[in-house]
């Protein structure tokens, strides 16, 4: 859900804050002051403490691995010394923390439909190869986000698609990406926020252009195309604001998992589902309400990805130490608590460094501190340097429930998915409803397995 990066974060600002010696022995940003006392003859001062490792056997990726999990981040392909690393001689410290640390990798935008759909009838795939090129040199998994989504899309789209041809439009283009791709994703954010309460419709699904020009039943299109295209990869609906217990997130959460039953009882192939984890520093937080829907998820033989993950520090008041504090804390009782549910097996931060956060690039209101500082919402700050949110995501890494490894993803379709399914006559009375038929109007408040909670207060 982000926005492109701002063009006044160049390579020549992040390299200049490359690691004069590599990762391997970088250190918190600040360490404690030795005590000064007068020595005698044979008096010896104490040894200096040893620097905190982070990189190796110390770094979120092999923690994670450790656990059976997989930890990760979104990163910008133009970013990444590539070349430099396919020769093992790149000094560029970004591009070696990224490969030192994330174990799965996710494009912030080269895989998004604006990204590589240049016009209706072609596709560039170059920034998402730089991407899967790195990650293949450095033994690293890469998430796809995302095939179908109400925003990110080409100049072209709103003149082009039409009720006629927005169906065929989705197919192709999800077949095309999927195909390009096939074998080598770990898994496809299929649809991205279907899910928007606000819009008014008692199933509760987002009034997008998908659902005006294809109808309710294009989520269902997108996973049997995706399971039919690429048979290995895990498919995944992606949403936010279904992490706190305040009504709001209630309701959407309650929708989400309304709209989960109604893809399972289908046997839609879908596995997991992505809560993405935007969280604040101030106001309410994460609690039991997310728990049950982790647990009611499992109960549908759904995996939960904790997929982009950052905390947004704008109405928190101080300077840097304070920030980090408390983010720390969000981080730790955060994924403390998903992390130890047996189906959280991928845990991502959406960004690794302070520099390359979306919440430092985008010019809104509603990212902007009012002492101007930036915000420091990730593991590592804008110098490289760990941030106390790093050791509090390692070490709720090495609480978390040791993972299984994941089922294989369930066989794909022995055809694809007709263009227009809604449209083609159903002659056998026993088969199944026309999938428009499955999304009748019914109301919903708050989740199904959950009594609302009172809303917790603002700070």
């Amino acid at each position: 859900m982000t926005l492109p990066l701002n063009p006044q974060w160049t390579r020549r600002r992040f390299t200049r804050a490359a690691l004069a010696a590599g990762l391997a022995s970088a250190a918190p940003r600040a360490l404690p002051a030795l005590p000064i006392w007068p020595l005698k003859k044979k008096d010896k001062r104490p040894p200096a403490p040893e620097p905190t490792r982070v990189t190796g056997p110390e770094s979120l990726r092999a923690h994670a691995a450790a656990r059976g999990l997989l930890y990760g981040a979104a990163v910008v392909p133009e970013l990444l010394d590539v070349e430099g690393m396919a020769t093992q001689g790149t000094t560029d410290g970004y591009t070696q923390l990224v490969g030192a640390q994330a174990g799965i990798l996710v494009a912030e935008n080269a895989m998004k439909w604006h990204a590589l759909r240049p016009t209706p009838q072609s596709f560039d795939f170059s920034q998402a190869d730089r991407l899967m090129r790195f990650a293949d040199l450095m033994g690293q998994r890469v998430r796809g986000h995302n095939l179908c989504w109400h925003e990110g899309q080409p100049s072209w789209f709103k003149s082009t698609a039409t009720r006629e041809n927005a169906r065929q439009l989705l197919v192709d283009h999800i077949q095309s990406v999927c195909t390009h791709f096939r074998g080598h994703i770990q898994s496809w954010d299929v649809v991205n926020e279907a899910i928007d309460p606000a819009d008014g419709r008692p199933d509760g699904l987002r009034k997008s252009p998908w659902l005006e020009l294809v109808g309710p039943d294009y989520l269902e299109l997108a996973f049997l195309t995706a399971a039919q295209a690429d048979p290995a990869a895990r498919l995944v609906y992606n949403d936010y604001g279904i992490e706190l217990d305040t009504p709001e997130n209630e309701i959407k959460r309650g929708q989400v998992m309304l709209l989960l039953r109604r893809l399972k009882a289908r046997g839609v192939p879908i596995h997991a589902v992505g809560v993405q984890s935007h969280l604040q520093a101030t106001g309410p937080q994460p609690g039991a309400g997310l728990v049950t829907f982790i647990r009611d998820a499992a109960r549908l033989g759904l995996d939960v990805y904790i997929t982009e993950m950052d905390v947004n520090t704008r109405k928190l008041e101080g300077g840097p130490a304070i920030q980090d504090t408390v983010v720390a804390k969000v981080y730790a009782d955060y994924l403390g608590m998903v992390l130890r549910e047996p189906n959280v097996p991928v845990a991502l931060t959406w960004g690794l460094t302070d520099a390359h956060s979306w919440l430092n690039t985008v010019d809104q209101p509603w990212v902007k501190r009012a002492d101007g500082a930036p915000q420091r919402p990730l593991p590592f700050d804008d110098a490289l340097n760990p941030t106390p949110a790093f050791y509090a995501l390692r070490t709720a890494i090495d609480h978390a429930h040791i993972s299984q490894p994941q089922p294989a993803a369930a066989p794909a379709p022995t055809a694809a998915p007709a263009a227009n399914p809604a449209s083609e006559p159903n002659p056998d009375p026993n088969a199944d409803p026309n999938p428009n038929d499955l999304y009748k109007p019914f109301p919903v408040q708050g989740s199904p397995t959950t009594k609302p909670t009172a809303p917790q207060p603002h700070k």
